[in-house]
């Protein structure tokens, strides 16, 4: 991953950085490594946020539905 520093400008450049390492889902996974997770609350875990991201995607196309 690479961030140019444009006229000297460091902050602006970690603020870039900051904001890829967040999408990227880097400082998510650094806290899920912190501590050792049983199998048994990773796979509640993992089914928890499958389904909200299914609701989600289900909110975002009766969105999309009800505004065309």
């Amino acid at each position: 991953m690479q961030v140019s520093v444009r006229d000297n400008n460091v902050d602006q450049a970690l603020r870039a950085l900051k904001k890829k390492l967040q999408r990227e889902g880097v400082f998510r996974e650094i806290k899920l490594k912190q501590h050792f997770e049983k199998p048994s609350e990773k796979k509640a875990r993992q089914k928890a946020e499958a389904i909200r991201r299914a609701r989600k995607l289900a909110r975002k196309k009766a969105q999309r539905e009800g505004m065309m």
